[in-house]
């Protein structure tokens, strides 16, 4: 239970050290994209690098080469994804989320709670580690395509560029053009 023999721990020392030098030389030379959360597939990848790094440690089924193959597949069908995604606006709209507005000027928008799983209360908690104690100071909170909650405060020059691309819901929209 504690201790089979010293050849196992041998092994897993051995294929330990080669599987991290083949996973990060692939990381290097496939570039900071291959880690990133950007959105679910990049997570997907990262959750089965690890796994796939964790099966090639404890399982003596598997062999060291096997397993660096499984790290180029994900890595390379990973690079495949993010290169037509980039290149194909159908593709990507296949492929990736879109973020979503939960709170507008103050105001939550409770549709779109309701459809993203999210509680006010965590709305609030985002707000408040973002250093705002009122909702009133925050031109809005986004739901992004990897998870996190990111909250934008007001601009100097009144500008909202960088929500450019997050979809104003219908009702909210409406409030909007009341308020111009």
């Amino acid at each position: 239970m504690f201790f089979d023999n010293w050849d196992g721990l041998l092994r897993t020392f051995v294929v330990g050290v080669l599987a991290y030098i083949a996973i990060v030389a692939l990381i290097r030379i496939t570039g900071k994209r291959t880690l990133s959360k950007m959105n679910a597939f990049d997570f997907v990848v990262t959750v089965a690098l690890g796994s796939t790094l964790a099966t090639v440690l404890l399982s003596k089924d598997v062999a060291l080469a096997e397993g660096v193959l499984g790290f180029c597949v994900l890595i390379g069908l990973q690079l495949i994804v993010a290169w037509i995604s980039v290149r194909s606006q159908f593709f990507k709209d296949l492929i990736k989320a879109e973020p979503t507005m939960l709170l507008h000027r103050g105001e939550f928008l409770h549709d779109a709670l309701i459809d993203a799983r999210v509680a006010p209360e965590e709305v609030m908690a985002a707000v408040r580690s973002s250093g705002f104690a009122s909702l009133a100071q925050v031109e809005a909170v986004v739901l992004e395509t990897d998870g996190s909650l990111s909250v934008v405060g007001p601009s100097s020059d009144g500008s909202t560029s960088a929500l450019s691309d997050v979809p104003l819901p219908s009702k909210a929209a409406g409030l909007a053009d009341l308020a111009s």
